[in-house]
């Protein structure tokens, strides 16, 4: 859903799998998720409740809390804007594709994945993630090489849902497609040459694939696939970046799976 100029000449950004997190939403979020985390900075200018509640947080993660200088955190963090907070942790754990499969069945419901295939800019991973897990995406899915991980930015862009959807990390992402369509998910992949979601029956297992920003779904994966879906272009631009279009056809299955 993108064009091949957008992004090819700019590389994945390289970034630790783990480290510091920082602003309010996404530590609080991270930290009442449950997951395990190291070290919870607190800036020595926060008030008594402030420092309470986070200190309530960490507990729960079984983090231990150091106040330091703001200057500090500002230095720790490589940023201005931490707000205060700060979290020494790893980013994600990543789960299996059954895993995955398995939250779908927990919840009664017909699996609804995605999966994105070579995503490098980690805004585009980090807004995809966040829009999955407001629509109730089971999970989602990410390739180990060729392909940005769950890092800071990722983190920090996904506004804290990485701590609330189960990632799974693969090595083939073709084989995935066949392990997923073996157990009666549908895949579907975006592509600027396919029918309309809007008219595409989308209701389901599904599992929705989007492509990386310059090349779009690789040309194995998108072979393997059930069908290609597109969004109608009215414009002068005749694409959207991944995010977006990931957003927009998000939506449409959700729409579809309540209708």
């Amino acid at each position: 859903m993108s064009t091949k100029e957008e992004k090819k000449n700019t590389p994945a950004v390289a970034e630790e799998e783990s480290g510091i997190l920082y602003g309010r939403n996404v530590v609080t979020e991270f930290l009442k998720s449950g997951r395990p985390a190291d070290t919870l900075f607190v800036s020595s200018e926060e008030d008594e409740k402030t420092l309470s509640f986070y200190k309530a947080l960490a507990s729960r993660a079984s983090a231990v809390v150091k106040t330091v200088h703001p200057q500090k955190l500002a230095k720790m963090c490589g940023s201005e804007r931490h707000q205060g907070v700060a979290l020494s942790a790893s980013f994600c754990d990543y789960v299996t594709v059954g895993d995955i499969l398995k939250v779908s069945a927990e919840s009664g419901t017909a699996p609804f994945i995605l999966i994105a295939d070579g995503i490098e800019d980690p805004h585009n991973l980090g807004a995809i993630l966040r829009t999955a897990e407001c629509a109730g995406v089971h999970g989602v899915i990410i390739p180990k090489r060729g392909g940005v991980g769950v890092n800071a930015t990722v983190h920090r862009t996904s506004a804290g849902a990485c701590s609330h959807i189960p990632i799974a990390r693969v090595s083939n992402i073709a084989n995935t497609v066949r392990e997923l369509k073996k157990a009666g998910v549908f895949c579907y992949c975006a592509d600027m040459d396919g029918v309309s979601c809007f008219s595409a029956d989308l209701t389901g297992a599904v599992a929705l694939i989007i492509g990386s920003e310059g090349f779009g779904v690789s040309r194995l994966v998108k072979d393997l696939c059930d069908g290609s879906v597109s969004l109608p272009m009215y414009g002068k631009v005749n694409s959207l970046n991944a995010s977006a279009a990931a957003s927009a056809i998000i939506y449409e299955i959700v729409r579809q799976r309540n209708s």
